[in-house]
């Protein structure tokens, strides 16, 4: 495998082609290969990125792969192909749609880009890195799903929209599952090292909980007509060049847990170093009984959605 050379792209929308504009622009690699099932509309986007990327002077360039079989030799793969979120539609709603979509393309990239880091952002993501770990046979550090960096930089947001300060320097924290029983972290999170208690009273940061969890919906209220994307790309692109770069850096990220923090056989966000394998090391922080009381609810919600796909019968026949 060629060491951080290329990045392979499934599904050239917002989130998609967002992610490769900034991967672009950082010159995090040497090719992005777009990969999406409207062709001409891929290479529209790739080619105005290859000139943004020279009017940069990166040396990023940014092709488009027609069919699943030019997704060859990447290094990392990320996976925004999917039904879009809208109005009024959980993310449970868009399980098996998701699912089905997921599966396709996972078998496509283990057979063209074997040696591939996974990194998933279709929702819903939990579930949809569950399904990309049964279907690609990939060992569980290759393949990871995109929520934790997002969620902590809401909550950083929304810190900072309260104090009116501190900008740049919130460090928010956020375990669990990408859905409405996340567990937002206040007791991990600060302002410059000051404990988020110290600058805060508890009713705001109880407001602030809250609106983390809800973080992607009160985008899409706004929007009516899809979901979030800036934030959600920038998230996986800290992801890819993280991976890239071998930073070994931590940031919190959906694994298959197995036997950490008690739980096996279910994906869920926590902190995990990041480096050139992939999620090369998890890190077990220390919960308190309420925090282990949410992050248990944030898993079961996760394995309801694995139990309707095994009730569904999605992975018979592996």
């Amino acid at each position: 495998m060629s060491q951080g050379k290329r990045v392979g792209i499934v599904g050239a929308g917002n989130v998609g082609a967002t992610v490769a504009y900034s991967l672009a622009m950082l010159g995090s690699c040497h090719e992005i290969i777009l990969r999406d099932n409207k062709i001409d509309v891929a290479k529209g986007k790739a080619l105005d990125m290859s000139q943004a990327a020279s009017a940069v002077r990166s040396h990023t360039v940014v092709t488009v792969a027609e069919e699943m079989s030019d997704l060859v030799d990447c290094d990392v793969v990320v996976v925004t192909a999917g039904s879009p979120r809208l109005p009024g539609m959980s993310r449970d709603d868009l399980l098996m749609i998701n699912a089905k979509i997921t599966k396709e393309v996972i078998q496509g990239i283990a057979k063209y880009s074997p040696n591939a880091i996974v990194i998933m952002v279709s929702n819903p993501l939990d579930a949809m890195t569950y399904v990309a770990l049964k279907e690609s046979g990939f060992d569980r550090s290759r393949v990871i799903g995109m929520a934790g960096i997002l969620d902590s930089s809401r909550m950083a947001a929304f810190i900072q929209e309260k104090l009116g300060y501190g900008g740049g320097q919130i460090r928010a924290s956020v375990m669990g599952g990408h859905g409405d029983d996340m567990v937002p972290l206040p007791r991990y999170s600060t302002v410059a090292g000051v404990p988020l208690s110290d600058v805060l009273t508890q009713d705001e940061i109880d407001e602030i909980v809250d609106r983390t969890r809800h973080g992607g919906a009160e985008i899409v209220g706004y929007l009516k007509t899809g979901s979030a994307y800036y934030a959600p790309a920038k998230s996986t692109a800290i992801m890819v060049d993280a991976i890239l770069k071998d930073t070994k850096q931590i940031h919190p990220c959906a694994v298959c847990l197995d036997g950490e923090y008690g739980y096996s056989d279910v994906v869920s966000g926590v902190p995990v170093m990041l480096g050139a394998k992939g999620a090369e090391k998890i890190i077990e922080v220390t919960l308190d009984e309420k925090e282990r009381a949410m992050f248990a609810q944030s898993c079961k919600s996760v394995q309801d959605l694995i139990d309707t796909l095994n009730t569904n019968k999605f992975f018979e026949g592996k």
